[in-house]
């Protein structure tokens, strides 16, 4: 059974600086990416950042140039750095990983921006 925890979240100034992790656990049939999601109140969840198996990156245009997502050699944990954040940033995140039989996902963790 797949599992995603996420942590790292938390209340921060404007301009400040956070960083995310995601520890996946069980097997992953034929991984296609890992990612972050994000959902603020009132709206849709909406992509934030992910990497392909490849190792390919893709970003949110509000995000670029400022949040960066990795991940370790094994592919068991997903980061995403958060720099210059701004208020527009508040949501909870989400970690996702999409596999060839769907995708998965963690049960979020508050990331609040104060201006």
């Amino acid at each position: 059974q797949v599992q995603l925890v996420e942590s790292g979240g938390g209340l921060v100034q404007a301009g400040g600086f956070l960083r995310l992790s995601c520890t996946v656990s069980g097997s992953i049939f034929r991984l296609v990416a890992m990612g972050w999601y994000r959902q603020a109140p009132g709206k849709e969840r909406d992509f934030v950042a992910s990497t392909n198996s490849g190792g390919a990156t893709d970003y949110a245009d509000s995000v670029k140039g400022r949040f960066t997502i990795s991940t370790d050699n094994s592919k068991t944990l997903v980061y995403l750095e958060m720099n210059n954040l701004k208020p527009e940033d508040t949501a909870v995140y989400y970690c996702n990983v999409r596999s060839a039989l769907g995708d998965y996902w963690g049960q979020g963790t508050q990331v609040t921006v104060s201006s």
